[in-house]
């Protein structure tokens, strides 16, 4: 008899690739209905990574989304998956391990049955508590590898991992192809490798479609032993998302493999209600960029849900460089050309720093690292000139042991600034917190919520429950909404802001001042030099002095304060925004002369 494949609709991921939010809980509610009357899915992705801080960021309470969202699909007999990041659990800096335990009790209560686990090093100790936390807690624990191509990362390198999360009890394996450039042939192999160790593992693949290469790699994978695999539909698959159910079902049924017949009407009934979620305001936030393939991914390997953040910096930084450019008599760069050098730049600095697979936190500690190193090259300066304060914690170990060796450049420069490297196990820097957020609760007069699910949102996103509780948050989501259907019928732009009395120009600036570099804000939202808004502007003077990654100001954005971070230690040689003024993301605020 053939082999089943079975599909995962990546239902939370496809928005997430595409955009800012996912759909509310009551959108998510109305389409399940035609999701499980689609008749081909076993499971689907529901819930994790930034959902629950979307949710809050609504101003909605994550817990009752959760629920809400996995009660048709469990009845119906399809199993949920979230999906988690190891030692950062549901956000972006490492979690406590007894809120990472409390985590998963939370879910599996809350109705979610897998727990998809990944660390962004692969490192295995920091998947550990994940593995241990998910079965305690009943779930089934899946462990992602995250996937990408490397001298280092190849089937051995994988199969290593695999050996340690078996020991620690993992239920399955997924190979996470983030960036979708993991090699199709290379895939099959480690497939069949660990049907062959471990056969009565599940194996499932997920791989974004950016590149070209996921279509071909879901038949090596299932060719080799894969059991379930990740899919979308229209109109959000494709693109730098993931390939479509119709086509990967078909291309598979051609191939002998036993698959799940699909309701067509069904189908296009899941394709009009996703379309209308986007029409009613989850659009406004997409950029159109996400239904292009590009094969520019391949080489620098970047994840394409990094593209939209990583264009508006190269358009930050474009003025200073073709300052530069014309101050030393050469021509200025379009943002194409900057753009791919900052790809080239990518493919010299990874291998460097160790090899990171190129997923959230480190994608951006490398691509910021790249883009740094081009502003000073560009600027007659060195390589390495400007590194911050998280890449280094990365570099040294913090976050967990590198896949490849550090460059001896690298290692030479850590020495010079008199920086330690560590090998301890990461969870060990962050001790239990509990208590703490439980008397916090007592203290504010909260309720701990069923299951305690109330504490567990308060000790995994303080911030944002805050200001989910106060109110804060639902008014500035509907503010920014509101904004932005005044200007519909229009391209929805986030439009740079003209500061009313310039003194100069972003160029004039960088003439003026040639080795100075830019300091730009972190996001949309206003300039806030001094928390105090309505107070008078106390932007710093001319001449103080900063350090690299220590914070100079703050974006006030709709969600929280943002600390505005140099990337240099130097001087300050002249400030272009005023307190309070309303800056777009990557907008320069500050020029810092090393």
């Amino acid at each position: 008899m053939a082999k089943e494949i079975k599909f995962s609709l990546v239902y939370r991921d496809m928005w997430q690739s595409s955009g800012k939010y996912v759909p509310r809980v009551d959108q998510l509610v109305s389409v399940a209905p035609a999701i499980v009357d689609m008749g081909c899915f076993d499971r689907v992705e529901t819930n994790g990574g930034a959902f629950e801080q979307v949710n809050l960021l609504f101003g909605e309470n994550p817990n009752k989304a959760v629920r809400a969202w996995t009660a048709p699909l469990r009845k119906a007999g399809i199993q949920t998956h979230m999906l988690e990041r190891g030692l950062n659990a549901l956000r972006m800096n490492p979690v406590p391990l007894d809120v990472r335990e409390l985590m998963f009790s939370v879910k599996k209560k809350q109705g979610v049955d897998i727990a998809r686990s990944f660390c962004g090093l692969n490192d295995h100790r920091n998947l550990k508590g994940s593995v241990i936390g998910a079965k305690k807690a009943g779930m089934i624990s899946q462990v992602a590898l995250s996937i990408t191509h490397s001298p280092v990362h190849t089937v051995a390198y994988y199969m290593g991992v695999v050996d340690r999360v078996v020991e620690y009890g993992a239920d399955e394996i997924c190979l996470k192809d983030m960036a979708g450039i993991g090699r199709p042939s290379v895939l099959g192999e480690l497939v069949s490798d660990i049907k062959k160790k471990y056969p009565h593992l599940k194996v499932q693949y997920h791989g974004h479609t950016g590149p070209g290469f996921s279509t071909a790699s879901m038949l090596e994978v299932a060719r080799a032993g894969a059991d379930y695999l990740d899919v979308a539909v229209e109109p959000l698959s494709w693109g730098k998302v993931h390939p479509d159910v119709i086509t990967i079902r078909e291309m598979l049924k051609a191939d002998g493999f036993q698959v799940k017949d699909l309701n067509m009407d069904a189908y296009m009934e899941v394709r009009r209600l996703t379309q209308s979620f986007i029409d009613d305001f989850l659009g406004y936030w997409i950029n159109p960029t996400n239904r292009e393939m590009t094969s520019l991914l391949v080489g620098c390997g970047l994840p394409g849900g990094m593209m939209g953040s990583m264009m508006a910096d190269l358009r930050g930084f474009q003025g200073a460089i073709n300052a530069a450019q014309r101050a030393h008599g050469r021509p200025e760069m379009s943002l194409d050309t900057l753009m791919v050098k900052l790809f080239q730049e990518v493919e010299y600095v990874w291998p460097r720093l160790g090899y990171p697979p190129l997923v959230t936190p480190f994608s951006q500690y490398v691509k910021n690292t790249a883009l740094m190193n081009l502003l000073n090259m560009l600027s007659d300066k060195p390589r390495w000139s400007s590194i911050d304060k998280d890449t280094w914690g990365m570099i040294l170990g913090h976050m967990g042991t590198l896949p490849g060796p550090l460059a001896p450049e690298i290692v030479a420069l850590a020495k010079e600034k008199g920086l330690e490297f560590t090998t301890c196990n990461p969870q060990d820097n962050y001790p239990d917190e509990l208590p703490k957020f439980r008397a916090m609760m007592k203290e504010e007069g909260w309720d701990c919520g069923e299951d305690d699910e109330e504490l567990f949102e308060l000790a995994m996103h303080e911030r944002q429950y805050r200001d989910y509780r106060s109110g804060v948050a639902k008014e500035r989501f509907n503010k920014e909404l509101a904004d932005l259907k005044a200007k519909a019928g229009a391209p929805v732009v986030i439009e740079r802001p003209v500061v009313e009395t310039p003194k100069f120009s972003a160029e004039e600036y960088a003439a003026k001042y040639p080795h100075a570099v830019p300091v730009q804000a972190p996001a949309k939202g206003q300039l806030l030099w001094e928390i105090d808004v309505d107070g008078p502007s106390k932007a710093p003077r001319t001449g103080t002095a900063v350090e690299a990654g220590e914070p100079l100001g703050y974006i006030q954005t709709f969600y929280g304060m943002e600390p505005i971070l140099p990337a240099v230690t130097g001087r300050i040689v002249a400030v272009t925004g005023r307190q309070g003024d309303k800056v777009a993301k990557g907008e320069i605020v500050a020029y810092v002369e090393p």
